[in-house]
């Protein structure tokens, strides 16, 4: 029984078995051409690439050029374990994808640029994913969702400091957040895409969480809510704020309205996942999760009378640390969330019990 359990564990559907394979190989053998090509040639004429494209973030192309040979080494031996059916053949292909993932959300970082290359490369990758799913024990699964809520949180601080440093202008402490993403701001695409990457982990431990949930209908309720949080993400790229002198200028325009309004419902929606989350667990958590409800509510009451002058281009000396410090309290109450649920039993060991 033992045996079958395992095989049980590495088996995968035939056709996605072969996507999975496809995947690893095509990545694997475009990994190795292109970083063999630019050791060769670091000023990137081998491959047309000027290298004053990466902005600075290296003198030229030699170390990304070695890092992209690891990673077609990394697929090569991943493609070997799931063609053996390896037992570790899910942490390869993990190892294999992600490392390929992180790759091409720092180049779109570096280049601020988007480029039908990164459709021909990436989106394999998300069929690859997809593809090795079926690989990876059940309770590691529901543990790494889990475990995205801590990353989201720790990503949305290292955000919030490298993006603002890209703006020699901006003020951390009088300017909001959104002004990060505003029309014409010099970081609205660094922030945009490095903020893609916080919405997918928001929206895995959202899923999660209801996963987690097994009988507890206050929990599950919070973690739907939590789904529909995180999917509203996807929509601020569609509605972005304008910048100070703008709204001044020529006052506010549909965008602006749909930017305060996305605010105001992510804002409901995370107080009231919030509340129901607190109704799930025992006292120690709900006392923290209403000390939570009392600091978001005191520095959104402060964010919100200076909101204001920014239409009018006033000053707003504290406006940037009232936000942040309503974000922080938010992002810390997810990671307890994530902690308290990382440390309890699967639902269906509680059910056996």
């Amino acid at each position: 029984m033992g045996v079958s359990a395992h095989r049980k564990q590495v088996d995968q559907p035939l056709w996605q078995r072969v996507i999975l394979l496809i995947v690893l190989g095509y990545e694997a053998a475009g990994c190795l051409l292109g970083g063999c090509l630019l050791v060769a040639a670091p000023d990137g004429r081998l491959m047309q690439m000027p290298v004053s494209m990466m902005r600075g973030a290296f003198p030229d192309f030699f170390v990304p050029g070695i890092i992209l040979a690891g990673l077609g080494i990394l697929n090569a031996i991943a493609f070997i374990t799931v063609v053996r059916r390896n037992p570790f053949a899910w942490v390869m292909a993990g190892l294999a994808l992600g490392g390929l993932t992180v790759w091409f959300w720092v180049e779109v970082a570096i280049l601020q640029a988007l480029h039908w290359l990164l459709a021909m490369w990436g989106l394999p990758v998300v069929a690859g994913i997809v593809a090795a799913i079926p690989l990876v024990p059940r309770e590691l699964i529901r543990r790494a969702l889990l475990l995205c809520g801590i990353l989201s949180s720790l990503l949305y601080v290292v955000i919030n400091i490298i993006v603002p440093m890209q703006w020699k202008a901006y003020d951390i402490a009088s300017q909001t957040v959104s002004e990060l993403s505003a029309v014409n701001a010099p970081t609205r695409f660094l922030w945009l895409t490095l903020c893609t990457s916080y919405t997918l982990f928001v929206i895995a431990f959202a899923l999660g969480v209801w996963k987690a949930a097994g009988h507890n209908r206050p929990l599950r309720i919070a973690g739907g809510l939590m789904i529909a949080y995180g999917a509203l993400g996807i929509f601020w790229p569609f509605a972005p704020m304008h910048l100070r002198e703008t709204l001044a200028a020529g006052g506010s325009t549909f965008s602006d309205t749909m930017h305060l309004s996305l605010g105001a419902i992510t804002e409901i929606l995370y107080l009231v996942a919030l509340g129901f989350a607190a109704a799930a667990f025992g006292k120690p958590f709900r006392i923290y999760s209403i000390v939570t409800f009392l600091l978001l509510l005191t520095f959104g009451v402060l964010t919100f009378l200076d909101a204001p002058a920014i239409s009018v281009n006033k000053p707003t000396p504290l406006i940037g640390v009232w936000e942040r410090i309503n974000i922080g309290v938010f992002l810390l109450w997810v990671v307890v969330l994530s902690i308290i649920l990382l440390r309890s039993e699967p639902p269906a060991a509680r059910a056996d019990a």
